[in-house]
Parts: C-alpha cells; sequence; structure tokens
C-alpha cells in the first residue's frame, strides 16, 4: 500500500543507533540491505544488515554490491565450493548475479564460460572478464559447454534463468560437478529428470540468499566484508547503468522495465 518505496540496498552514513548496537556508531559509512525501502534519504534497518565500508569504496560502487554479489559469493563459496581451476558456467551471464558471477568467478581462480541470449550480451560478458562465451538463442547449449570442456563437462553451473536451458547444462556437466539453482528469470521452473543426478553423480544445489542471511549472519558478514575488500582493490567493481536522482526514480524503474539495463541502476538524493 503507498506510501511504497522500492530498492533493496542502500549505502551512506550512520546518523543514529539503537541502544543494543555495538558495532557502529554515528558518521561510520556503512552498506545495507532491506526486502524494500532503501529509495528514501534516510532508512532504518537492523545492525545484522548493515556493513562497515572501507573508506576507499564509494557509496554508488557499495550500494549495488550486496545483494547481486553477496547472493553469488554465498553461492559459488558456501555452496558449489568453487576451486581455482574449476570451469565455471554461468547462465544468464549479462544480467546482475550474471555479472558478479563472471567477476568472482574469476577471482577465485575459475575458468569462466559465459551464456546469454546474444551476441551484444556475449561482448558485455567478455568485457567482464569472461574466458568463453555461448550464445544459447543461436548455439546448442549442451554441445558447446561439452565442447568447450573438452568433453569433461563443467565443474560448476550458476543458473539463474531456468526455463528450457537448464536441463541441457544439467546434461553438460562433469561428474562430482554442482549445479546452483540461483532463479528462474527465464519465467518457467524447469522439471529435472533427476536420473541425470544419479547419472552424472553431481549435485542440484539450492541457493536462497534471503534465509541465509537471516540464518547464519556470521557467515553473511564475513562474506559482505570480503565484498566490500574486494571492491576497494579493484578485484570486483558492480558495472553501473546510469545513476539517477530521486525525482528519477520512475524513468530508472521504467528503463529496468523495459530491460535496458546492464549491471545496476543507483538512485542518489
Amino acid at each position: 500500500d503507498p506510501p511504497f518505496s522500492p530498492s533493496a540496498e542502500a549505502a551512506g552514513i550512520v546518523t543514529g543507533i539503537g541502544e543494543k548496537v555495538t558495532r557502529f556508531k554515528p558518521g561510520d559509512r556503512v552498506m545495507a540491505h532491506a526486502i524494500y525501502g532503501c529509495a528514501q534519504e534516510v532508512i532504518s534497518v537492523p545492525e545484522h544488515k548493515v556493513v562497515g565500508l572501507p573508506d576507499d569504496l564509494s557509496f554508488e560502487h557499495a550500494a549495488g554490491l550486496t545483494v547481486t554479489y553477496g547472493t553469488t559469493l554465498h553461492a559459488l563459496k558456501d555452496r558449489a565450493d568453487l576451486q581455482p581451476g574449476e570451469t565455471l558456467a554461468v547462465l544468464g551471464a549479462s544480467g546482475g548475479v550474471g555479472q558478479a558471477a563472471i567477476e568472482i568467478g574469476k577471482v577465485m581462480g575459475a575458468r569462466v564460460i559465459a551464456c546469454a541470449s546474444s551476441d551484444e550480451k556475449l561482448a558485455f560478458c567478455t568485457s567482464m572478464g569472461a574466458d568463453e562465451t555461448v550464445n544459447y538463442a543461436t548455439q546448442d547449449l549442451k554441445a558447446e559447454l561439452k565442447r568447450l570442456t573438452g568433453g569433461n563437462g563443467v565443474d560448476v553451473i550458476y543458473d539463474a534463468i531456468g526455463g528450457a536451458f537448464s536441463e541441457p547444462a544439467l546434461r553438460a556437466i562433469a561428474w562430482s560437478g554442482r549445479f546452483l539453482v540461483i532463479g528462474f528469470a527465464a519465467g518457467d521452473i524447469p522439471s529435472i529428470p533427476l536420473n541425470l543426478v544419479l547419472l552424472k553423480g553431481c549435485q542440484l544445489v539450492g541457493v536462497f540468499w534471503g534465509s541465509h542471511t537471516e540464518r547464519e549472519p556470521d557467515k553473511h558478514l564475513a562474506n559482505m566484508e570480503t565484498l566490500a575488500s574486494w571492491c576497494a582493490q579493484g578485484k570486483i567493481k558492480p558495472h553501473i547503468h546510469k545513476v539517477y536522482r530521486f525525482e528519477e526514480t520512475a524513468e530508472a524503474l521504467t528503463a529496468i522495465a523495459q530491460r535496458q539495463v546492464k549491471g545496476k541502476v543507483i538512485i542518489v538524493p
């Protein structure tokens, strides 16, 4: 019901704290997340959803770090245990979490195969650091993933789209591979033949970052501190599509709805 404020992540300066807060004081630079309501000049969030920022990390980049990069580091580190030298295929690689998967995969030492629906999107993925690309609108996804891995299959599959692409990707997974269920941007939730899991000796692994932040707050905090440090060091850099003023919020939301956005939309006072 109105009034309603969109946006799930923010960055700024602490102006006040509750009596039980111990990790922060007024004047501290922080980033935070919420289910919604961050597109405001002042917000109030629980302490466990707030992370301190290095002095050399901008508010604009920090504001685009929490959800997509938090989800992805949790997925690749905590859920998949991605190792240096392994192959990582990212479905929906040009989207927000997909871009994060490319960057974090490279930081963790993986060989990254970006999969998307157009050559333009794949060129963007290459600019973000992808080693190989697959256009699943014009190429056979399973065959290309097999070819790019010398027939061995992909060690970790990061699936943010679901739909018709999940099963062919799973058919290209390596023995003991990990298939990460991130989301269903394609709209359809796939029905996976479970005999493939048996035959591949692989794992289907769910990634529910929101629940993780509530159930494992210490792990979440450690991950976010790692991400803030990597961002400050230039190892990762959230791609900012455009920075809008508060009065341009409707324009920003329209750009997202019309799928004009690559990366993050940031709103500032």
